[in-house]
């Protein structure tokens, strides 16, 4: 006879809180560089912002999340290898892609400030 495994709904929830906390402290990390750079107005601060400091919360938010996606995966079902084969390549073309786009963010900031932000200038 066959007996389903167990779904990982703990390994699910840790994930989930992981990425969570992490995300926390990558918010309150970027929000204190933004705000020493627009005091100093140095570019040195800006370009030093995609540094270790920023990476490493970065980094425990897509781990977080990539193992809430193959928890997810598995309580559908999934076997263990194939949900972790789906998720981890999905999590790291997603986490470069915002880590680039994050770079290209911090740019305009310098270049422009935050008016160059400002979307709500772009009517039609």
């Amino acid at each position: 006879m066959y007996y389903f495994p167990e779904p990982p709904y703990f390994l699910m929830s840790a994930g989930l809180l992981a990425g969570m906390a992490s995300g926390l402290a990558f918010e309150a990390t970027l929000k204190q560089s933004v705000q020493l750079w627009s005091k100093n107005r140095s570019t040195r601060t800006l370009a030093n912002l995609q540094g270790l400091q920023l990476l490493i919360p970065f980094l425990g938010m897509a781990g977080g999340i990539c193992v809430f996606l193959a928890s997810g995966m598995e309580i559908f079902g999934f076997p263990k290898l194939l949900s972790y084969a789906l998720a981890l390549p999905l999590t790291l073309l997603t986490g470069w892609l915002v880590w680039t786009q994050l770079g290209k963010l911090l740019i305009e900031l310098e270049r422009g400030g935050s008016q160059a932000l400002d979307l709500d200038s772009f009517e039609q």
